[in-house]
């Protein structure tokens, strides 16, 4: 009993971390794991056949479409970003629950709601035609304008609440004493909110672009899967094909890109930072 107790008065986080470690280890590594065995058929020729440039190309697609949104979704992410935390002083409790609102339906009903939106006779089309600025063939679906619009769209929430936490959190005298010491609202902006703030720009801009690499639904439905993507390869070996082996391979190929990815990154954020720290770009503002 004195041991129990030790444990939950000293050991208090790890005790309500472990339901969560468990689940983990339990429908994510373990599950893993079995697929990993799985696509190494005692031969490793699941992987030896994916080294085409075929699948190369799958890749690419892939790493584009991934790069595009979380590209767009920085720079439409970060002034909504901006306004709820520095300029919202009333219903901003309003605002961010209108924000996550949407992720309480399926994902695949969102996708259907923007197929609804963009078909042929769909509401954009109509406004638009009435304005006269498209003609009455004009239709968005099945194209890569419509994989970018559901894709920014279904992960652009994941960018915008880690930079709203960050800027949130963010001492606001510091303005106040970048005013008194002459900035004006750019240079304060550029030396003290966007480095402060590059913490969540990392964040978000990871949280979009990893799901995004493996994403197939969006591109399957809005687009018309006229462009083959990592997620949608998958999705084909496993359940049209029937080839475990070579899904399995894929999935990890697809993880090993990511990881790669993630270590240039952080050396490219790393490196970024430590030459506008010596260049004194942001200034110092530590």
């Amino acid at each position: 009993m004195n041991v129990l107790k030790r444990i939950f008065r000293e050991n208090l986080p790890f005790v309500f971390a472990c339901p969560a470690l468990i689940w983990q280890i339990f429908f994510i590594y373990i599950p893993l794991f079995i697929l990993f065995f799985q696509s190494l058929d005692f031969k490793l020729s699941s992987y030896v056949n994916l080294l085409t440039n075929i699948y190369f190309g799958v890749i690419a697609n892939s790493f584009v479409l991934a790069l595009f949104t979380a590209t767009i979704c920085l720079f439409v992410a970060y002034p909504v970003a901006y306004f709820l935390s520095m300029k919202v002083k009333k219903f901003k409790t309003f605002l961010l629950f209108s924000l996550i609102l949407p992720s309480w339906t399926s994902f695949i009903v969102q996708v259907y709601a923007w197929i609804f939106l963009l078909q042929k006779n769909g509401p954009f089309s109509i406004i638009l035609y009435k304005l006269g600025i498209i003609s009455s063939s004009t239709h968005f679906l099945n194209n890569y304008f419509a994989i970018m619009v559901g894709m920014v769209y279904c992960y652009l929430p994941f960018m915008i609440l880690p930079i709203y936490t960050v800027l949130e959190k963010m001492d606001k005298r510091l303005l106040e004493v970048s005013a008194d010491l002459g900035a004006d609202k750019f240079q304060t902006f550029k030396k003290v909110v966007l480095p402060l703030s590059s913490t969540g720009i990392v964040a978000g801009f990871l949280l979009v672009f990893i799901p995004a690499f493996g994403e197939f639904a969006v591109p399957d439905l809005l687009g018309g899967g006229k462009k083959v993507f990592w997620g949608s390869l998958i999705v084909d070996k496993f359940l049209m094909t029937r080839d475990w082996p070579s899904g399995a391979a894929l999935a990890f190929i697809g993880i090993l890109i990511l990881l790669i990815f993630f270590v240039f990154f952080y050396f490219a954020y790393s490196f970024v930072i430590k030459f506008i720290k010596t260049k004194k770009i942001w200034g110092s503002y530590e």
